[in-house]
C-alpha cells in the first residue's frame, strides 16, 4: 500500500472581484460531509476541471464525489477571461522544434477538437453560459513579426488547421488595428467561466453526484483495488479512483521544473455601445511579451487581461492591481481606439505555466489509481477538456493517443 501526504500547494487564487462572480446561477449548492460511502470516483476541485470531470464520468453512469475545500466555482475558474482558444501559448512552428513535430502537432490538433467538443457539450447540455464561437486574431508583436507569423500560419494550414495570414493592410481594413500582420484563426469561443462551470456540476448531481464542501484532503492512500482519502474533519473516504483538479494548487508529488507560476491581471468595462462591428465576435491577443488579450460579452462589456508577470505573490497587491488595470486599458485605447473609461471589475490571480505550454494530465507517479489534470497554461478550460478525455479513457482502461504528448515531465 502507497500512503502519502496529500498536501498541495496553497495560495491566494485571486485578488479583486471577476465579474463572473456577480453573474446569476454561477455557483450551485454543496452538501455538508454526511453518509459518504465508497464511490467509483473522487473527483478533488470544483473549477473548471473538476466540473468537466464529473459530468464525463457521471454521463459514463459512475458514481461521483466531488470534494472542495472551497465553495463551488470559488477558486481560480472565475479569474479566467473565458478566451477558449484552440491557439497554445507556445506557437506551433516553435513548439515542433521544442519537443518535435509528431507531439506538437497531436497538441495542437487536439487544441482544435477539444474547443469544437466543448462548444458541442454546452450545446447538447443546453447550459446557459453564453458559449459562442469566435474566431481568433493573433496579431504581430515584439515576440513574432510579420515574417515568423507567415510562417506560422504556414505550418498550421499544412497540418490541417485553417489559418488565414493578414498583411498590415489586410488588417487595417478589416479590424483598424496598426500591426505588421496578423493570423485569423476559427475554432475558438467564448463564454462565462462560472455559469459553464456551475452548469456542468449541476449537470453531474442530477445524475447521482455529491458535491461536499468544505472538505479538505489531508492524506491519500492507494489500496488493493482502490483508494483512500483521508479529510481534515478525520473522516476517511473510499474509491475505484481519485482525479485531483486542483489547478495551480497542485500536488506537491507533481511538482517538476518544467512549470512555474506566474500572475496576470484582468479587467471588465461596464456595458459599451458603438464598438466597432469586429469586436462583438472576435478573441484577440498578441505575440508580445508582455502581451494583451481581449474580447467582448453579449451584454458589451470589453474584458481584458494581460501583463503577466514570472512572480506567484505579486497578483496579491492592490495597488499593482490598479496600475496593470490602467496600463492594459490604455493598451486597448492604443490599439482599438476604444476607451472604456473606468473598469467596472478588476483582478488578478496567480496561474500556472509549462516551458511547453502544454498542460500536465496524467497518473500521480507512484499511484496507478490516483489522477491529476493540471490544465497550465493561457489556455486553463481547453486543456481542461483534453484532461477530462484523456484521465476518463484512463478511468475505463483506455488509451487515448495523445495520452504520452500531456503526460508528466
Amino acid at each position: 500500500m502507497a500512503d502519502r501526504d496529500a498536501d498541495t500547494v496553497k495560495d491566494d487564487l485571486r485578488t479583486g472581484t471577476p465579474f463572473w462572480v456577480k453573474t446569476p446561477h454561477s455557483t450551485v449548492t454543496p452538501e455538508r460531509m454526511a453518509g459518504v460511502g465508497h464511490v467509483d470516483v473522487i473527483v478533488v476541485g470544483a473549477g473548471i476541471s473538476g466540473a468537466l470531470m464529473a459530468e464525463a464520468l457521471s454521463r459514463a453512469g459512475r458514481s461521483v464525489l466531488i470534494l472542495d475545500r472551497r465553495p463551488p466555482v470559488r477558486g481560480s475558474t472565475p479569474a479566467s477571461t473565458a478566451m477558449i482558444q484552440h491557439e497554445i501559448d507556445v506557437p506551433l512552428t516553435r513548439l515542433q522544434k521544442q519537443i518535435g513535430p509528431k507531439k506538437a502537432n497531436a497538441a495542437w490538433l487536439r487544441s482544435v477538437k477539444a474547443t469544437n467538443d466543448l462548444v458541442e457539450l454546452v450545446r447538447t447540455l443546453r447550459i446557459d453560459c453564453s458559449m459562442e464561437r469566435k474566431p481568433a486574431l493573433y496579431l504581430a508583436g515584439n515576440q513574432m513579426g510579420k515574417r515568423a507569423l507567415l510562417a506560422e500560419a504556414e505550418a498550421r494550414v499544412k497540418i490541417g488547421i485553417a489559418a488565414e495570414y493578414l498583411t498590415r493592410a489586410a488588417l487595417k481594413d478589416r479590424y483598424g488595428m496598426d500591426r505588421q500582420a496578423a493570423i485569423l484563426s476559427q475554432d475558438s469561443a467564448s463564454g462565462n467561466p462560472a455559469q459553464l462551470t456551475a452548469g456542468l456540476l449541476t449537470c453531474a448531481m442530477t445524475r447521482g453526484a455529491r458535491l461536499i464542501s468544505p472538505v479538505e484532503i489531508t492524506d491519500l492512500a492507494e489500496l488493493p483495488g482502490g483508494i483512500a482519502l483521508a479529510t481534515r474533519q478525520g473522516e476517511v473516504l473510499t474509491a475505484d479512483h481519485a482525479v485531483f483538479c486542483t489547478g495551480y494548487e497542485h500536488l506537491r508529488q507533481m511538482q517538476s521544473p518544467s512549470h512555474s507560476v506566474t500572475s496576470t491581471w484582468a479587467l471588465a468595462s461596464r456595458p459599451m455601445k458603438n464598438l466597432p462591428d469586429w469586436m462583438g465576435n472576435t478573441i484577440v491577443w498578441e505575440a508580445a511579451e508582455p502581451y494583451l488579450y481581449f474580447r467582448t460579452d453579449a451584454a458589451g462589456r470589453v474584458i481584458a487581461g494581460g501583463e503577466d508577470e514570472d512572480a506567484a505573490n505579486t497578483n496579491a497587491d492592490p495597488a499593482r492591481l490598479a496600475r496593470k488595470a490602467r496600463i492594459i486599458a490604455e493598451k486597448l485605447r492604443e490599439l482599438t481606439g476604444v476607451d472604456i473609461g473606468k473598469p467596472a471589475y478588476t483582478w488578478s490571480a496567480p496561474f500556472s505555466v509549462t516551458k511547453d505550454g502544454l498542460p500536465i494530465i496524467d497518473t500521480v507517479p507512484g499511484y496507478s489509481r490516483i489522477h491529476t489534470i493540471m490544465g497550465f497554461g493561457g489556455n486553463g478550460i481547453t486543456f481542461s477538456v483534453i484532461g477530462t478525455q484523456i484521465i476518463a479513457a484512463k478511468i475505463a482502461g483506455r488509451a487515448d493517443p495523445d495520452e504520452t504528448v500531456f503526460g508528466f515531465r
